[in-house]
């Protein structure tokens, strides 16, 4: 009986061990990237937006160089009324070259964007893509 309980022990001991190797540790929060996207406060249509962010986010290449945490890129662009960009520019740095180069790449790669909306009355839109590094 002494041996069973002894048994039953060791075999509660080991299992509970295994247990706690089971669990996995808990989440590690990771430094993560972000893409916004602002369009001047006239234009109205999200549709378009859309658009724009997904075609510009699925040509961003994130660099192996990240930037300090919290720091941005901004990379602005005109667009004009038939899709073609014009003036397209880093306007803010974010501390890493390879990040501005890989946020201002995507810009231009998107180039063009669908032709604005007819009921858009402006010849052209100014839109601010931020390439946000946070933790």
């Amino acid at each position: 009986m002494k041996g069973s309980i002894r048994n039953a022990a060791a075999l509660l001991g080991f299992m509970t061990g295994l247990m706690l190797i089971a669990v996995p540790p808990p989440a590690v929060a990771e430094a993560a990237p972000r893409l916004q996207v602002f369009f001047a406060s006239d234009f109205t249509d999200q549709e378009y937006q859309k658009k724009a962010y997904s075609k510009v986010a699925s040509l961003w290449t994130m660099p192996v160089e990240m930037p300090p945490e919290g720091n941005k890129a901004v990379v602005i662009v005109v667009i004009r009324r038939n899709g073609e960009g014009a003036d397209v520019r880093l306007h803010m740095e974010s501390g890493s070259q390879a990040w501005d180069d890989a946020a201002l790449a995507a810009v231009q790669d998107s180039l063009p964007f669908a032709a604005l909306p007819a009921g858009y009355g402006r010849d052209s839109v100014e839109v601010h893509f931020h390439f946000i590094f946070t933790e």
